[in-house]
């Protein structure tokens, strides 16, 4: 927003669906796969003096989900001169080039948001708080950052994967991980306890989740280890096998109620894979939870 002298606005939603090269017509949103928005964070986290750790990311789209739309009365607050960062890729696990001819696809991205000086009642902050799913690329099971780990609360810990050509993660006892593991054929259920991953600052309310899969998944799910219960269940619904390879839908969840996180619980984040193709595949699991800013506090001059 170009405006002079910089102004509070509230990011209200985000969405990308896949275009030809001009722009206009949209093609098979099997050829979506990352729509990331990212902020500078320490700017952001210097202009709103937050005290908890900062994330880059605004927002993740990923095929299955094109779009996101925060419930009424909710926004990320963000100064209406910070940059955004558009990151984008795409993915082609079924179109045959040779036979169809070459084809040129874009991402079309719409950011929707209010000006604070319109509103005529306070919005509700959020932040992102992010969990991902791990695998242990060690010689046994290991859980993230946690020291003397006890079955009982904190789980049977990631279990042994085989990275899939990204960056290693290495955690304060020296155990390494992946977030982007190989799913051998068949059925695969992995947990992590994200207690120390996601480093919940405060208890808060939870209003928004996205889930970020991969094809072949089947699920992803928040577990409260401490109450012994589901907290947040996604479904991925696969395409028909007639129509390839890929996600056509993953479970979002909105709600101006909202459910809770404790800072003093322990959480486990549950994956499942089902692979029939036969060979190796590639997999990732993320949940995107926009949670109650309790740390907010309009910063002056905006």
């Amino acid at each position: 927003l170009d405006v002079q002298p910089p102004e509070l606005v509230w990011v209200t939603g985000y969405s990308a669906i896949m275009v030809d090269a001009t722009g206009e017509a949209q093609v098979p949103q099997e050829f979506m796969c990352h729509a990331n928005l990212n902020i500078d964070k320490e700017r952001h986290k210097e202009l709103f003096g937050a005290k908890k750790a900062a994330n880059p990311r605004l927002f993740t789209l990923s095929q299955g989900q094109n779009s996101i739309e925060f419930p009424p009365g909710f926004g990320i607050p963000v100064a209406s001169d910070e940059a955004l960062d558009l990151g984008m890729q795409v993915l082609n696990l079924n179109y045959d080039a040779e036979t169809n001819g070459p084809l040129e696809v874009r991402h079309k991205v719409t950011i929707t948001f209010v000006r604070d000086r319109d509103l005529r009642r306070p919005m509700t902050p959020l932040y992102m708080e992010a969990a991902s799913g791990l695998v242990s690329l060690g010689s046994k099971r290991a859980h993230y950052n946690t020291d003397d780990a006890d079955p009982e609360a904190h789980g049977e810990g990631c279990a042994i994967g085989q990275d899939a050509h990204t960056k290693v993660t290495k955690d304060r006892n020296g155990n390494t991980f992946s977030g982007h593991w190989v799913v051998k054929p068949g059925r695969e259920e992995n947990r992590t306890l994200v207690t120390r991953y996601m480093n919940l600052p405060f208890d808060t309310r939870v209003h928004y989740v996205a889930v970020h899969l991969h094809p072949y998944a089947e699920s992803l799910e928040l577990y409260d280890r401490t109450d012994q219960r589901s907290v947040y269940k996604s479904l991925a619904k696969s395409f028909e096998p007639h129509a390839g390879v890929g996600l056509e839908h993953v479970d979002a969840y909105s709600s101006t109620e909202g459910f809770e996180l404790f800072a003093d619980h322990e959480y486990e984040l549950i994956s499942v894979y089902d692979n029939p193709s036969g060979e190796d595949q590639d997999a990732m699991a993320v949940m995107f939870m926009y949670a109650v800013d309790k740390e907010f506090e309009r910063p002056e001059g905006l």
